[in-house]
């Protein structure tokens, strides 16, 4: 037991003096496969982020294939980091620690390996169809419904595993870090299945539930907390084990955890709406989100203090041990990164920083800082313990330290400074009140600063492949010890408690208790959100002028969304002088009713694209798509000239109609069987307008849906009444 175990414990009232010792054993063989897997997936994910990012500046680098674009390989690239990396690493660590903190083996070794594989056939399998272009087009919850029903399943069986154990465990305090595997279990299977709720069409496409505004509100809830509740509860869970374990020094502040754990997971789940800020949600909803956003500030610093105080008296180690470097600055980032957020939250401040790479900078100080330096960290903690051998090479560690944190300061720096001149050039105006610069001007500044960063995220990978050198010297050193003997008394049975008891106290010696009062304390920030946003019609007032889209400007939104348009555009002109000025109207929540998803977009690496329509002939969007710099010549955009040689796959067409009525689009009744013949005449009508300017092609070709809906957007809201637009 770890000293802060045994001083974080309440007294125990025993029925006996004295109970028989059981012997037992912990499964290591289950922490050896999910550590090979983050060694494995930390590469793999880290590689196709270097692949994106370089693709910024040299799209020549995506082979002129659709799988190697930006928009496919940033969400391969996310999925891979979040979901294989910090997944297998959120497992490795629990599995590794709760039977050690409950003194109990795993529940059962066959969950365990159901889990391990189904979580690596998930991984797997969301690879392939996100390169694919099988995707729902929702940041973070791209997978399609086949995988999104493996994961609930999987995640089923992670959790029977954990109770499981918690329930026949042989300590009767339930220390901390636990109270956050509880949390975060129950409350990433609340985000999941919210958010998951799709209408499927075919076996790999489908299209959500919600639409505009209420997609919107549900995506970000479940992007906010997915990463407060994946990336954060979780390794704060691992940072009060392994810590106060490679410090060996107890928490410095029991209570203190208590009051961090309840404020956190409460506040938290309020704060997503500040994703958008000065967009057509409703005010009050965007309020809530800033508020509890700031509030976040108290809780998420008094677990970063809790951590860093734990070290007092053990900062000499620090200097030798790079177990203990790399928790040191992992809790640094967690702090860095949990001030500026909120911060972030401020509408002066999410003004300049939104759509910018600045907010590419903050989440990246999180990921390789705080989940990147502390996975780290546990793999030079376990890998030694469980192969019965010192580490291979401390010097090797402690080069893979600095190597590492120079690659996050040489990533982090040139977004931030991008980040500003990325804003302050879209805001600047010249005396005559016209715009100083044009939006290609902005991207073409920031290159030699996606350079730097390349160059930053290369050195971090060099780290970690140095890393894994130096793991797999020690593991060939060593003898593993598959079945870690241990020994301990039996739960005992408690009597009466004489006297007051601390409330916490009573719940810490009950899981199930524990369960419900978390997802009490997580559902209600979102409950509290959503449905008004749902059930009050004026927090999306309708607009007469908007119509369902057509069927051939339906297969080009899919499109769209399969090649990942919304990671590079946007589509929400918000109300500022200098957008208003570039790009029209500003956007309104009423032309969103009927866009499932919503592709609002988080980054402008290209300009908005909401008031397109009309604003460049057909023949311009055939070439721009064909050789994007012979139209804007500096263009960091690929070629898109498979476009030009895929067809459209007319017969999903009635599916993807029915689906649309069943989701509350108003087609007439039995449209879906004449939906094609609109499709075709549209058609007809875009290739004709090709041929007027010598572009021959084929009515039927990808390209020309994509057309019609590039053309599409914005027109609605150009005919709306006054009396309407002033409803925001």
């Amino acid at each position: 037991m770890i000293v802060s175990e045994s001083t974080a414990a309440p007294a125990q009232h025993l029925t006996s003096p004295s109970l028989p010792v059981e012997k037992f054993s912990y499964d290591n063989k289950i922490v050896k496969w999910f550590a090979y897997a983050v060694l494995f997936w930390s590469l793999v994910g880290m590689l196709a982020g270097l692949w994106a990012s370089i693709s910024l500046f040299y799209p020549g680098i995506n082979l002129g294939l659709p799988a190697t674009t930006f928009g496919r390989m940033r969400p391969v690239h996310t999925n891979a980091v979040i979901f294989a990396f910090v997944g297998n690493g959120i497992f490795m660590g629990v599995y590794y620690s709760l039977q050690r903190l409950c003194k109990a083996r795993m529940f059962s070794d066959a969950l365990s390996k159901i889990h391990f594989w189904g979580w690596q056939g998930i991984i797997v399998a969301g690879a392939i169809t996100l390169f694919a272009g099988f995707t729902t087009g929702k940041e973070y919850a791209e997978l399609e419904w086949p995988i999104d029903i493996a994961i609930t399943l999987v995640w089923v069986i992670f959790g029977i595993n954990i109770f499981g154990t918690i329930i026949k465990r042989r300590e009767s305090h339930l220390y901390v870090a636990i109270w956050f595997y509880i949390a975060t279990w129950v409350t990433v299977a609340m985000l999941h299945i919210v958010n998951s709720f799709e209408l499927p069409i075919s076996l790999f496409k489908s299209y959500s539930w919600y639409a505009g505004v209420q997609d919107a509100l549900v995506q970000w809830w479940y992007g906010h907390n997915a990463v407060a509740f994946f990336l954060t509860t979780p390794y704060l869970g691992l940072m009060y084990y392994f810590l106060p374990k490679a410090a060996n020094r107890p928490v410095y502040s029991y209570r203190l955890s208590i009051i961090h754990f309840w404020a956190l997971i409460f506040i938290y789940i309020w704060a997503g709406p500040h994703h958008l800020l000065y967009t057509t949600l409703p005010d009050w909803a965007q309020s809530l989100g800033v508020v509890f956003s700031v509030m976040l500030i108290a809780p998420s610093w008094g677990g970063m203090l809790n951590g860093l105080f734990t070290l007092r008296g053990a900062w000499d180690k620090v200097r030798e041990d790079p177990v203990l470097k790399f928790l040191v600055v992992a809790i640094t980032c967690y702090g860095m990164a949990t001030f500026e957020g909120p911060m972030l939250s401020l509408k002066n401040v999410n003004a300049i920083s939104h759509f910018t790479d600045w907010t590419i900078a903050h989440v990246h100080i999180g990921a390789l800082g705080w989940n990147g330096f502390l996975t780290f960290g546990v793999l030079y903690w376990i890998i030694p313990k469980m192969w019965n051998t010192p580490l291979y090479s401390k010097k090797l560690a402690g080069t893979h330290f600095w190597i590492g944190t120079i690659g996050i300061i040489l990533y982090a720096i040139p977004l931030y400074w991008a980040g500003f001149a990325q804003s302050m050039m879209w805001k600047t105006f010249t005396e005559e009140g016209q715009l100083k610069f044009q939006f290609l001007e902005t991207v073409t500044h920031v290159i030699p600063m996606y350079v730097t960063r390349s160059i930053g995220g290369a050195l971090y990978i060099v780290g970690a492949v140095i890393m894994v050198y130096n793991l797999r010297k020690t593991i060939k050193q060593g003898s593993f010890v598959a079945n870690e003997a241990a020994e301990a008394a039996p739960l005992p049975k408690e009597v009466a408690t004489h006297g007051k008891q601390h409330w916490h106290r009573w719940i810490e010696k009950r899981p199930m208790q524990m369960l419900v009062f978390s997802l009490i304390a997580v559902a209600i920030g979102g409950i509290l959100e959503m449905v008004p946003t749902f059930l009050v019609k004026s927090n999306v007032p309708t607009l007469s002028s908007v119509k369902p889209y057509t069927p051939l400007e339906l297969h080009g939104r899919d499109i769209y969304v399969r090649e990942g348009c919304y990671t590079c555009h946007s589509q929400m002109v918000r109300p500022f002088r200098d957008e208003v000025a570039r790009y029209g109207e500003y956007s309104k929540a009423g032309e969103f009713v009927y866009d499932h998803p919503f592709q609002w977009g988080s980054k402008r690496t290209g300009p908005d694209l909401a008031r397109l329509g009309g604003k460049y002939p057909d023949s311009w969007h055939y070439n721009h798509m064909l050789d994007p710099q012979s139209m804007s010549p500096g263009s960091i955009m690929p070629s898109y000239g498979w476009l030009l040689d895929n067809k459209i796959d007319t017969s999903k067409t009635p599916a993807m109609i029915r689906a649309m009525q069943t989701l509350g689009v108003p087609y007439p009744a039995g449209y879906d069987q004449e939906a094609n013949k609109d499709l075709t005449a549209q058609a007809e009508s875009i290739k004709k307008s090709l041929q007027a300017e010598k572009i021959k092609t084929n009515h039927q070709q990808e390209i020309v849906a994509l057309i019609a809906y590039l053309q599409r957007m914005g027109k609605d809201i150009k005919s709306v009444p006054k009396e309407e637009t002033a409803i925001k």
